[in-house]
């Protein structure tokens, strides 16, 4: 997939994210289906500040490495086998993957999800013009997917998104359920 064909999916994977807001109230964004698990706002908040604070700012590294760096970078380990499973499939394992990180906050407004997502989906706008002017041997390492370069990081974004589609059908079913 080419760099404009992710932004056009994050474009339409984002709408769904905003349209099926309006199917929830925010007592129902912020209900977790137990004390270990997240809630549906969680969720969208996890995806907004992963590819803000993470993605997107690796983007930037990469952007930014000079070739001292870029030649370390390169020399340090590649894709791990999962990272290189991952891209070849385009996707992530339809399994659930529980990783540490920090829980996200619950939002306080529909209001700033929507903000969020769009937020992402312009910094991706603003990004993807410059991917080509990234060398591919500027990387920055993903803890479990190893050294990705900044077209990798861009893609990672969409491919986060889609993954979560899981989690959110699962959460929209333990909302209607426990009505």
């Amino acid at each position: 997939m080419n760099t404009a064909e992710t932004v056009q999916r994050m474009e339409e994977i984002t709408n769904r994210y905003i349209q099926e807001l309006d199917n929830f109230s925010m007592e129902q964004l912020i209900r977790k289906p137990s004390e270990n698990e997240w809630s549906l706002g969680q969720m969208y908040v996890h995806l907004i500040n992963t590819a803000l604070n993470v993605q997107l700012r690796n983007i930037e590294l990469c952007r930014h490495q000079s070739a001292n760096e870029a030649a370390e970078a390169a020399e340090a380990e590649g894709k791990t086998e999962a990272g290189e499973a991952i891209f070849r499939n385009g996707s992530f394992p339809p399994v659930r993957i529980q990783v540490q990180t920090a829980i996200p906050d619950q939002p306080l407004t529909k209001q700033q999800i929507v903000e969020g997502l769009n937020t992402v989906v312009r910094r991706m706008k603003e990004a993807e013009p410059l991917l080509e002017e990234i060398s591919p041997r500027h990387t920055v390492q993903h803890p479990r997917l190893g050294g990705l370069n900044a077209k990798e990081w861009f893609e990672l974004v969409e491919m986060h998104y889609r993954h979560h589609l899981h989690q959110k059908e699962r959460l929209k079913a333990y909302l209607e359920s426990s009505e």
